[in-house]
């Protein structure tokens, strides 16, 4: 009887821990879904949303953080891809997901203090609630969302990573981020439209 208590309590608490991972990352977003708009905070404290782009071929949004090494290691690249393809009407778009009390280094503070150092060209803005992430279905920095605009909605055209050497900015074979915004660009199908983002987990708040 013991044996079968303990084994149900497992049971119990694995179910709880499932549900619990479940409802803090839904489903989300799919290619060839409208994005809904969102407004979030900016790093010069401006409000922006999704519709401020309304004006862009599409928007690069991609899931980062300050602390996590894989999203620093990208820094460089996705600044790269937005001198490329901004003025191509596909600027970056970089959201801040994690929950700032699991590492300080998240805070609203120390992500503009980041954005001055590296001098980001693009906006960089903070998920307060964790509501727009979740909306996403985004799990992890970086990790990144190509949007088209057609007929003033944006639809997810790529999902994943934004190339496949994650560490080593010297040794990347595939692009894909670059791949898939040129083929749109070009009126072409994107190739490789999902990809696994390799990176940190986000930090949800309990």
């Amino acid at each position: 009887m013991k044996a079968f208590i303990s084994w149900l309590c497992t049971a119990i608490l694995i179910l709880q821990s499932t549900l619990a991972i479940r409802a803090q990352n839904p489903k989300g977003y799919s290619l060839g879904d409208v994005v809904a708009d969102f407004r979030l905070r900016n790093v010069d404290s401006r409000q922006i949303t999704l519709a401020d782009y309304k004006d862009q071929r599409g928007v690069i949004v991609v899931f980062m953080s300050n602390h996590c090494p894989f999203a620093k290691a990208y820094e460089d690249r996705l600044i790269n891809l937005d001198r490329k393809f901004a003025t191509q009407g596909y600027p970056v778009l970089a959201v801040m997901p994690n929950d700032p009390k699991a590492y300080s280094d998240d805070s609203f503070q120390n992500m503009q203090a980041r954005s001055r150092e590296k001098n980001y060209p693009f906006a960089y803005a903070m998920d307060e609630t964790q509501a727009t992430a979740k909306a996403f279905g985004a799990t992890r920095t970086p990790e990144v969302f190509v949007l088209k605009q057609t007929g003033g909605q944006f639809i997810v055209e790529y999902v994943g990573t934004i190339d496949d050497s994650p560490q080593d900015g010297s040794s990347v074979q595939r692009r894909y981020i670059d791949e898939a915004v040129s083929s749109l660009l070009a009126g072409k199908p994107v190739q490789s439209p999902i990809t696994k983002p390799i990176g940190c987990a986000i930090k949800w708040k309990n």
